[in-house]
């Protein structure tokens, strides 16, 4: 039998797991966690970068299918169209090294954090790329779907169909005559 230690990232403490060279026989995990493989986890981001203003347009074309391609190779799904990814030029509230425009773009994709922290590196070093961020939304999603079920669930009041009470007064009910009561005469 022999004794494996290895360490969980997220505590500092062991696991240790019993093996045993026979035939038969199973690791098992003495104390923490039973080791699993860990699942590609997608979640939901928005990148967003600033390119410089002096790169042509067929050259900014060439840089958002190149990001989109890391995107795709790595396993993830680019979910936006490319309408919407290109935002245009725009004004920067303040001067990013000598730049006081560039254009914006946004990828809204699902990936690994692992591709995630690869393509922020490869921003970091494109020269064509003055700024970025990127925004994990699946949480900011839970939370809206949370508001908007919790809207749905309470109706407003002036949501409601009001009556007119002033209206309803100045105007007469109208009756309608009752029907003659008809006797069977024998």
């Amino acid at each position: 039998m022999q004794l494996l230690r290895t360490y969980n990232v997220q505590r500092t403490r062991p696991l240790i797991f019993h093996t045993d060279t026979s035939a038969g026989s199973k690791t098992e995990a003495v104390r923490g966690r039973t080791p699993q493989k860990e699942a590609a986890m997608n979640r939901s981001y928005e990148i967003m970068f600033i390119v410089r203003p002096d790169v042509e347009e067929a050259e900014l074309d060439t840089l958002i299918d190149t990001f989109a391609g890391y995107v795709t190779d790595g396993g993830g799904v680019v979910k936006n169209s490319r309408a919407d990814q290109k935002m245009g030029r725009r004004r920067l509230a303040y001067n990013v090294g000598k730049y006081n425009d560039g254009f914006y773009v946004l990828l809204i994709v699902d990936a690994p954090a692992a591709l995630i922290a690869e393509i922020e590196r490869r921003l970091r070093v494109s020269e064509n790329v003055i700024k970025f961020i990127t925004v994990r939304m699946d949480e900011e999603d839970k939370r809206v779907a949370k508001i908007k079920a919790h809207r749905d669930a309470h109706v407003k009041r002036s949501a409601l169909p009001q009556v007119n009470t002033e209206a309803a007064a100045e105007v007469p009910a109208v009756t309608e005559p009752e029907p003659e009561a008809v006797t069977a005469e024998a």
